[in-house]
């Protein structure tokens, strides 16, 4: 049995999917999800991480844990370290043997980051100590974070970014999911995978990409750095805006070096953000 959270979204999703299809049980775990949720055979239950007591149900029997925390958990939680020190004493206690952590790139790029470095490093040191055979996955920036040039591209077929010509290698979701569904099952323990897409794009790159795959134009804008952050303070914290704006405009060369670590896992180059954007056109049509 392998226990997915955050199993509704980007990767979750598909790694749930991955592991029923390679006949593994999985029980999905997510803030809001029902039976209709997830495919047949699939055992959902809706829980918030920031209560490790209703993650309980989930692990028992399980062999295996795949932990993903989000921004929201982090800041709900006060003391993330703590709460997901508290969730894998639990899953050890109840027999658990693996957790794979979904971590962040940041954690070795941006050390001094309250947002990217600091919380990161913390969780990640969480799982070294939970006495846990434990894997960590440090993705870079997701080919998903487009979604947020959905609405502007289907009611206008334009778009605005900053940085308009500074690249990054963006992974495919679903790259993070095979790499985990991979790890899940065992060897490699103690192990830290960075994942990162094939080749550096730009915003400008994408939007072009994001046109070809609708087969019509989509106008693109470069705002300022002033511009960029004033919006996205709409929906983020503070510093994660900051440090965010600094990776994407300013990247180091760790961020911009294309990660060996998909293909070796995988057997494969990861995808393209031009596959990425083929598979999720009807989102921007």
């Amino acid at each position: 049995m392998i226990v997915v959270t955050g199993a509704t979204g980007n990767v979750g999703r598909t790694l749930v999917r991955l592991l029923i299809e390679a006949g593994e049980q999985v029980t999905a775990v997510s803030r809001k999800i029902t039976e209709s949720d997830v495919p047949p055979g699939v055992r959902a239950l809706a829980a918030d991480l920031t209560d490790p007591a209703a993650l309980r149900p989930a692990l028992d029997g399980a062999d295996a844990l795949f932990l993903l925390t989000s921004g929201d958990f982090v800041s709900a939680a006060g003391s993330p370290d703590g709460v997901v020190g508290r969730i894998l004493d639990d899953a050890r206690a109840r027999g658990v043997e693996r957790v794979v952590l979904l971590s962040s790139q940041g954690v070795a790029t941006r050390p001094g980051s309250a947002s990217h470095g600091k919380v990161g490093r913390s969780l990640e040191d969480a799982v070294r100590r939970s006495g846990l055979e434990w894997t960590i996955l440090r993705p870079g920036g997701f080919a998903s974070n487009t979604f947020a040039w959905a609405e502007p591209v289907r009611a206008r077929r334009a778009v605005a970014a900053p940085f308009g010509d500074v690249g990054l290698p963006f992974i495919d979701p679903d790259d993070i999911a095979e790499v985990a569904a991979v790890t899940l099952r065992g060897g490699h323990a103690g192990r830290i995978y960075e994942l990162t897409g094939p080749a550096l794009t730009t915003p400008r790159e994408r939007a072009e990409a994001i046109a070809e795959a609708i087969g019509e134009a989509v106008a693109f804008t470069e705002q300022t750095r002033a511009e960029a952050r004033a919006e996205m303070l709409l929906f983020m914290p503070e510093p994660v805006v900051e440090t965010t704006l600094d990776i994407i405009g300013a990247p180091t060369p760790a961020e911009r070096r294309v990660s060996p670590d998909v293909e070796r896992l995988l057997g494969r180059s990861p995808r393209p953000f031009a596959a990425w954007a083929r598979r999720n056109a009807a989102a921007f049509r």
